[in-house]
């Protein structure tokens, strides 16, 4: 089935474009969600009428990415402080959504917590890159470092008095 995109789609197309898809895919996800239409003659005529404006649009929004991945690489990097135990393990894991509400904090940035990915899963103290996704073509990366705000002492023998009891 041939439909038209109106959002940019990770992997199928941009706004705008026409691709193949498989009718189940359109009918069931594309369709219903207002991603994309079905392309008909009087569609794709809309769609020549349309495009100077989305074009300008996805321009417009590509600027405003750029921007933001400026200012979110002018901060360097993000220093969280987590409650941590004496071998550097953290009591808990740093969200997706812990890390875009203090990039939020620190830059003022608004950033969708879907857009971002780690390199790995931040349950140790120490330091990791942060992938944002702003739009289909411009990513930016950012350091996270996190310390230890306190320090718990582990103490195994203390847990297996008191089980005894």
């Amino acid at each position: 089935m041939q439909v038209i995109l109106r959002k940019d789609v990770q992997n199928l197309g941009e706004a705008g474009d026409i691709v193949n898809v498989k009718d189940g895919y359109a009918r069931n996800f594309l369709l219903p969600q207002s991603i994309a239409e079905v392309a008909t003659e009087g569609a794709l005529k809309n769609r020549e009428q349309n495009l100077a404006r989305i074009k300008a649009k996805q321009e417009k929004l590509h600027q405003e990415a750029l921007e933001i991945a400026k200012k979110i690489e002018e901060l360097g990097k993000l220093e969280l402080a987590a409650k941590a135990g004496e071998s550097g393990k953290l009591f808990g894991t740093i969200t997706t959504k812990k890390l875009t509400e203090e990039l939020h904090a620190k830059s003022g940035v608004e950033v969708d917590r879907k857009n971002v990915s780690l390199n790995a899963p931040i349950n140790k103290i120490g330091e990791y890159t942060m992938l944002i996704k702003l739009t289909s073509k411009v990513k930016c990366e950012l350091g996270v470092v996190v310390t230890a705000s306190e320090v718990v002492k582990e103490s195994v023998e203390e847990e297996t008095e008191t089980v005894e009891e």
